[in-house]
């Protein structure tokens, strides 16, 4: 079992000293922050010393795209431009964007093809609810960009993996999916 360290934006300089106490690459794996929680999206100057100290680190940045759940307001969730000038900005900076990325789906395939660094995974989605045009990209250029992934403890991985054979994936794009980019993206 690893995790994901979590940051205040409120004061980047304290979660930067927070994250290089604890962000090893054994217990903590990754750096997780959500747009929607702060109303900021990721271009915002408060994440950008987290993005440099996942750099030092070797830590993926993991954070949410696409609409929110949540009554919130999605906007901070969409891909480009806000998105794209992190990556822009930070080219060393690895990024997995979590929850698809819908209704921008088309953004996140332009941003896979174009930043080697972007990975994308399926949590807060059954995989039998995956957008059409998503599962298309997972069996094409996205097969070494999709991560499996829950929302655990709203869905349980049983639950996001019902009818995964369904959705007409070979035995290594399942493998891929469930195992193999997560461990090559986060070094397991």
């Amino acid at each position: 079992m690893r995790g994901l360290a979590s940051v205040d934006l409120t004061n980047p300089m304290d979660a930067v000293r927070e994250l290089r106490d604890y962000v090893d690459g054994e217990k903590f794996v990754g750096v997780r922050a959500v747009p929607w929680l702060w109303d900021l999206p990721p271009n915002d100057r408060r994440y950008y010393p987290i993005y440099g100290a996942c750099i030092d680190l070797g830590v993926p940045f993991c954070t949410q795209i696409g609409h929110t759940g949540p009554l919130l307001r999605s906007e901070t969730g969409r891909l480009i431009p806000y998105l794209e000038d992190v990556l822009l900005d930070f080219p060393e900076l690895v990024v997995v964007g979590g929850h698809v990325g819908f209704p921008w789906i088309n953004e996140l395939v332009s941003l896979t093809v174009k930043f080697p660094n972007f990975h994308v995974d399926t949590s807060a989605y059954a995989v039998h609810r995956l957008p059409l045009d998503f599962v298309e990209y997972m069996k094409g250029l996205g097969g070494d960009r999709v991560m499996f992934g829950t929302n655990w403890p709203m869905l349980s991985p049983a639950r996001c993996l019902n009818k995964l054979d369904e959705i007409g994936l070979s035995v290594e794009q399942s493998e891929a999916f469930l195992q193999g980019n997560a461990r090559r993206v986060f070094n397991l």
